[in-house]
């Protein structure tokens, strides 16, 4: 897959680059995304939710009245589900939500992701970003530029290294966010619109061996 290198301005600087087809020409498989997101979402879960039951609550542990004779329905005591106050049955318990998935899985849809957004023409490689401090109206109008902050469009952008001046221009913009290529992962990349792609982090794929 042959793409475009654009410059800060939006245009095209003469260069192209050859991303893999093994990553980016693939056919998609839709349901190890599906897996893939559906685990890392459940990974957000704390799990922490915690509900009294009737041998945690207040209130003596007395019977309230005999067995038989009253004419009424038998009763514990107080702490009775069916008394307000009393414990609540069958409620949600801390656990993790977490799902496995072996490395194979979660790499096919890792290339599953990005041979989505190839095929919707939705990843575009602009050249290294350089900026001497943090500006999110410079940055601002660097996405103006490339024509990717439309209202509503999310966009991320993937860097080789961690950046301190980009990450600090981008974070008030709401549709904006980054992420080295190393922590990448396909939640973020279906999540977003549009995947902008700096020039040293797309060689990344020429230069290495093949590995999502």
């Amino acid at each position: 897959m042959q793409v475009d290198i654009l410059n800060k301005e939006g245009k095209k600087t003469g260069r192209t680059i050859e991303l893999p087809e093994e990553i980016f020409g693939v056919e998609p498989n839709n349901h190890v995304i599906y897996l893939a997101v559906k685990q890392y979402l459940a990974a957000q879960r704390q799990g922490t939710h915690k509900v009294k039951t009737r041998a945690e609550v207040k209130g003596a542990s007395r019977k309230l009245h005999k067995q038989k004779g009253t004419g009424g329905s038998r009763k514990g005591n107080i702490r009775n589900p069916l008394y307000k106050g009393g414990g609540t049955i069958f409620g949600p318990k801390p656990h993790k939500y977490d799902i496995k998935l072996n490395r194979k899985v979660k790499d096919l849809a890792k290339i599953s992701a990005l041979s989505t957004k190839a095929k919707e023409n939705s990843i575009i490689v602009v050249e290294d970003l350089t900026l001497d401090t943090p500006k999110t109206k410079a940055f601002a109008g660097i996405l103006n530029n490339l024509k990717v902050n439309v209202s509503g469009r999310k966009t991320l952008f993937v860097l080789p290294e961690y950046n301190d001046n980009v990450y600090l221009s981008l974070r008030n913009i709401p549709t904006v966010d980054s992420v080295m290529l190393s922590d990448i992962n396909t939640y973020e990349i279906m999540n977003s619109n549009v995947l902008v792609f700096t020039e040293s982090a797309a060689k990344i794929f020429t230069e290495e061996p093949v590995e999502a």
